[in-house]
């Protein structure tokens, strides 16, 4: 069990470019996310995970997670830092989070250039 965590811990790490990671303040948020994935990479293919509010079949959560790249981590820690409400569920937050930023990031960045170049002061 320890050596299957060990590969999907080195797989993610891999997938987000960690090394890039080392140097900056974030390595401990990056570190407690490879670990949130870690746990849920362990859980069984036939059971679920709650995400937003809603039951969602690990095995999709797993293969969204493992196609996680830097640039969704630098998404999901930027979102993080901007967040001024109270998570009363952290866990969960960060969850929903990871599973939802590879489909949320572009629109996100766009968003912010259309604000940025059309409409925003």
């Amino acid at each position: 069990m320890i050596e299957r965590m060990e590969t999907y811990r080195a797989l993610i790490q891999e997938n987000i470019d960690y090394e890039c990671f080392l140097d900056r303040r974030e390595k401990e948020d990056v570190d407690e996310l490879i670990e949130l994935m870690v746990e849920i990479l362990m859980m069984p293919d036939d059971s679920v995970v709650r995400i937003g509010g809603a039951d969602k079949p690990v095995s999709v959560v797993k293969s969204r997670f493992l196609k996680l790249t830097y640039s969704h981590i630098e998404y999901v820690l930027f979102s993080l830092h901007r967040n001024t409400s109270k998570v009363a569920n952290i866990r969960a937050y960060l969850l929903t989070t990871l599973y939802n930023s590879s489909m949320t990031m572009n629109h996100y960045y766009q968003a912010e250039v259309n604000h940025d170049l059309y409409g925003g002061k």
